[in-house]
């Protein structure tokens, strides 16, 4: 791995930056947007960890984190322009890995019925943030997908893991002692 000596370049200046392969780009174009988001949502579980002591919780949030770089890297190569390497690519299954991750939460937890409202426990609230910016990305994913080529294991990972988040904040709810709010639909 090459040592990064200097993290400004000023190539970017004018409101350009470069994917993998060199190819320019505008900073607005949507598949800058796409894995500008996965990196926003990368960050915001580096600050969901600080608030969690489970130690098997943050092995899968870290594991996490590094496949998010794979799909970052995916996203960040125009694939009718430079070839994808393996290494921009999820493995086959990675998206079926979260169903079980979600599948043991949730045999793990009580049974609640209605909507959940966002928040409980730092912890919780945090994984709730995490949720919506992953939504986001999914968003932002899909209107890429609709003029370039995305990796379908890549989608279903990032909806994937939506979910997860989800049960992971009623988990570190749980976990806390946190009653959950309901949603109370009195605007009926």
């Amino acid at each position: 791995m090459k040592a990064i000596t200097k993290v400004y370049t000023r190539t970017g200046d004018k409101g350009e930056t470069s994917l993998v392969g060199g190819i320019r780009i505008s900073k607005a174009d949507v598949r800058l947007e796409a894995y500008g988001t996965i990196d926003e949502l990368n960050s915001l579980i580096g600050l969901l960890i600080t608030y969690i002591d489970d130690g098997k919780i943050k092995e899968t949030l870290w594991a996490i984190q590094s496949k998010l770089f794979v799909v970052g890297s995916h996203l960040a190569t125009d694939q009718s322009k430079t070839p994808l390497g393996e290494w921009a690519m999820l493995s086959e299954g990675s998206a079926k890995e979260l169903e079980r991750e979600i599948d043991s939460i949730m045999a793990s937890l009580p049974e609640r019925h209605g909507f959940v409202l966002p928040g409980g426990s730092r912890a919780a609230a945090m994984a709730h943030v995490c949720r919506t910016v992953c939504r986001r990305a999914e968003r932002v994913m899909t209107a890429l997908a609709e003029g370039a080529a995305v990796g379908q294991e890549e989608m279903r990972y990032v909806n994937r893991l939506s979910d997860y988040f989800f049960v992971l904040a009623k988990k570190l709810n749980f976990n806390d002692g946190v009653a959950e709010k309901i949603w109370d639909n009195t605007c009926k």
